[in-house]
């Protein structure tokens, strides 16, 4: 097949943090296809068609991608961030195991990005700086039990965690659940980082102790880092020693 699918991240907002190779992607793109405020981020220019939609159509979008690729298109797929991390990369490779055979000989490409995570934890200092896991809090494609299952098991293993997507308008109870199951497993003390619009104009982090959370804190736009029993802070930076 003559045609080429590139899925890119396009970093957590700051054009600088967008790595070179995606930018010489979306030079060569035929087409990009993504969630609307993600496409919005992409210049027009001749010879290029933008394909926005909503963020709920992800296999939708990933089916779309692979029949334009198959059709001859150079495609790139965006997400913010970094497509491998909750985002569009599992969603085409899903389609594209459900799809055709032959799609199977697309040329696909996955490009790396900076995820929110990792934005959020160089704003802050180094909370990440030993073992860490990130959990998405969505109850979108999971059970929220099991969300709250793999908080527990994180806590167990005393990892520093990330969370993604921790308070939506449809859900603003499950994060107040979130910060009650810390609550039964770390002490008051344990350090939760707030990082909101990270990279942006409008960035704001805030650290405070688990006993100071409240849910409020916290919207689709804030990564919640969730120190390790030995995280710690020092000036105005937070770090989680590389020993235990």
């Amino acid at each position: 097949m003559s045609g080429t699918l590139v899925i890119a991240g396009l970093g957590p907002g700051d054009e600088a943090l967008v790595t070179p190779e995606v930018s010489i992607a979306l030079a060569r793109a035929s087409d990009v296809i993504g969630y609307i405020p993600y496409v919005a981020r992409i210049a027009s220019r001749p010879g290029l068609r933008l394909h926005p939609s909503d963020n709920r159509v992800e296999l939708d979008r990933a089916r779309h991608a692979l029949e334009l690729a198959a059709g001859g298109a150079d495609v790139v797929v965006v997400s913010s961030g970094d497509p491998g991390v909750f985002a569009m990369a599992s969603a085409v490779f899903e389609a594209l195991e459900d799809g055709p055979p032959a799609w199977a000989g697309l040329q696909i490409e996955v490009m790396p990005g900076i995820t929110a995570m990792l934005a959020a934890a160089a704003a802050a200092g180094a909370p990440l700086g030993h073992d860490f896991c990130a959990i998405n809090l969505s109850d979108n494609l999971k059970p929220f039990d099991l969300v709250l299952k793999r908080i527990r098991l994180a806590l167990e293993g005393d990892f520093a965690m990330a969370f993604y997507n921790p308070r939506s308008k449809s859900r603003p109870h499950q994060f107040a659940e979130v910060l009650d199951t810390l609550r039964q497993g770390a002490g008051p003390e344990r350090l939760v980082i707030f990082a909101r619009a990270v990279s942006t104009p409008e960035q704001a982090i805030k650290v405070v102790p688990l006993a100071q959370a409240e849910p409020e804190m916290a919207d689709m736009r804030t990564v919640v880092i969730v120190g390790a029993s030995n995280t710690r802070r020092v000036g105005r930076y937070t770090y989680t020693p590389r020993r235990v």
